[in-house]
């Protein structure tokens, strides 16, 4: 049936700011950038290159207009092999980091996007 997770949705106010955020202060890449009408583009990042998961940056006030039941912001949770280097570099360049949690079963934080969304970002080892 399922054997990956393709795409998420994020609803964002400016996609330009959205697309800035993820590739200069998250160190995500444009994997996909296509205009869909006058005033709409197709906006995907992702992790690198290889990464077949990506997060589509979609237009919040276009999703409202279409079906405003489907701007709820999703829980998405990140993982990285290095967590004190993803938040070291997370500050570094600005993001909204909360506290770093170490728990029993690994280490994560919460950062915060440019529309004030939150992520969750935990440590795979």
């Amino acid at each position: 049936m399922i054997n990956k997770i393709g795409k998420i949705t994020v609803y964002v106010q400016d996609q330009e700011q959205a697309k800035d955020f993820w590739v200069n202060k998250v160190g995500f890449v444009v994997k996909f950038e296509q205009q869909m009408g006058p005033n709409m583009t197709w906006l995907e990042v992702g992790p690198s290159e290889a990464e077949f998961t990506t997060l589509v940056l979609y237009s919040k006030a276009a999703m409202e207009k279409h079906k405003p039941s489907a701007v709820a912001h999703p829980s998405i949770l990140f993982s990285t092999t290095d967590i004190e280097a993803a938040y070291a570099k997370m500050k570094q360049n600005g993001v909204e980091v909360e506290d770093m949690m170490k728990m029993p079963y690994g280490s994560m934080f919460t950062f915060k996007d440019q529309d004030g969304n939150e992520y969750i970002l935990r440590e795979d080892k």
